[in-house]
């Protein structure tokens, strides 16, 4: 039986792959045999950058078969969304789900490598399903992000959740039953 990808980016800071490697295992277990989910360290997490990132996703992609579902989390879902924005992925993307991302409007949340186009809908047509989360208990990242992302992809499922704060307490099975279908 050939396996599902999903290439799973982790957020950014200090310790963050450790912090969101919890994450990354309940979306394994949930998904089950059917699935493999692709979980790199990505490169300069302390002090992450742009290009950097972009050119190691493309590297995650490049040696995976068939379309490929992608998970960011915090800041690995806004560097997925400009790299979407801004590169043709080697593979299809089957679908692009969004864990409690920033949106970098330039005001409260600045950094400048991160604001996104204004059409960044139209740049993720190729993208099959889009789908954002957010908690409403999110101490990092507020919730009105969610709205904001919302508007710049009308497109996109939005699933607010009512508490999981910003690591959604570590349990993304309702994640994966939206990546499964089921």
């Amino acid at each position: 039986m050939t396996k599902k990808h999903v290439l799973f980016i982790q957020g950014g800071g200090e310790g963050a792959h450790a912090a969101d490697a919890p994450l990354a295992a309940s979306l394994r277990q949930a998904l089950g045999d059917g699935y493999e989910v692709h979980y790199p360290r990505m490169h300069g997490e302390d002090d992450p950058s742009l290009e950097p990132w972009k050119a190691q996703i493309a590297a995650e992609l490049s040696p995976l078969r068939g379309a490929v579902t992608l998970v960011g989390h915090s800041l690995g879902g806004s560097m997925l969304l400009r790299y979407l924005a801004e590169q043709t992925p080697p593979v299809p993307i089957a679908a692009l789900f969004l864990l409690a991302a920033p949106a970098w409007d330039g005001e409260q949340w600045v950094f400048d490598e991160l604001v996104l186009p204004p059409d960044l809908g139209d740049q993720l047509a190729a993208v099959g399903r889009i789908t954002i989360y957010h908690c409403r208990d999110d101490e990092t990242v507020p919730f009105a992000h969610l709205a904001l992302h919302a508007a710049r992809l009308p497109r996109a499922t939005t699933r607010p959740l009512a508490r999981g704060g910003h690591q959604f307490d570590n349990d993304l099975s309702a994640v994966a039953t939206d990546i499964s279908g089921g």
